[in-house]
């Protein structure tokens, strides 16, 4: 029973499935960054959007798992205790006003930011190697950080407005993903409840879910490799391209 519906899909979606597994893995082992949020897109190539994110929301747990064992102590404490609780407010607006916010406009209003933030991170990666890290700054963080939790819970799309708050630091290319990966643990995790309350979650997938498993450890690798071969200058570059990416796909779902 739990592998009946997996029998019926087209090869073309286990196409798609596996390379968006791949590049979700990629994207949370840190190489990528806003890349993984086009993974429903790419499977939605094939199937129902809805269909798309019940199948890939078991996957982003999972990931998640590995990200908070391989990133274990990597996190920026400081900038944690900022973010987290800021996101935590992002949450709960999005599930007061769900139903009320059309979240095409904040998919088009995020992907132009994310947009001109890629533009803005092309100039900054040729100074990289040579930029000073700044410290946290608590209204910025909370600000950031809020929208990326609301923005996270009604359109998937938390990943630009944090990557805005953090990026600009110019911290080292492991703590901003060990930063990330508790983030986005978190975030996901604490989104779980309310979705299960509003009618979201939908596990009769699972079987597909399972089915595509050996695919996560494969982009996980590959993006983990990638991360640690590129210095901070084609992490910078490599992560405004996939922001630019994002942003534009979010531009366009937001006009369709």
């Amino acid at each position: 029973m739990l592998f009946n519906h997996a029998a019926t899909l087209p090869l073309a979606f286990w196409l798609l499935a596996i390379a968006a597994t791949i590049l979700v893995g990629m994207s949370k082992a840190g190489f990528g960054g806003a890349a993984g949020s086009l993974a429903v897109p790419l499977m939605a190539l094939a199937v129902a959007p809805p269909f798309a994110a019940a199948v890939m929301l078991p996957i982003l747990i999972t990931i998640d798992a590995i990200g908070l064992v391989v990133f274990r102590g990597r996190g920026d404490i400081a900038n944690l205790r900022i973010i987290l609780p800021g996101a935590m407010l992002g949450i709960a607006f999005g599930w007061l006003t769900f139903g009320y916010v059309d979240a095409r406009w904040i998919r088009l209003l995020i992907g132009i930011e994310a947009i001109l933030f890629a533009f803005d991170r092309f100039g900054a990666a040729r100074t990289a190697l040579t930029a000073v890290p700044s410290a946290p700054t608590f209204l910025s963080g909370v600000f950031w950080s809020a929208l990326s939790g609301f923005t996270s819970f009604v359109s998937h799309a938390g990943g630009p407005p944090i990557m805005q708050y953090l990026m600009p630091q110019n911290m080292d290319k492991m703590r901003l993903v060990g930063t990330t990966v508790i983030y986005f643990s978190m975030v996901n995790f604490v989104k779980l409840g309310p979705y299960a309350q509003l009618g979201l979650l939908d596990l009769s997938n699972l079987g597909v879910s399972l089915l595509l498993a050996p695919a996560i450890p494969v982009g996980y690798v590959i993006g983990y490799r990638l991360l640690h071969a590129v210095d901070m200058r084609g992490f910078n570059l490599v992560t405004a391209w996939t922001l630019l990416a994002a942003g534009s796909k979010l531009v366009w779902d937001g006009l369709a």
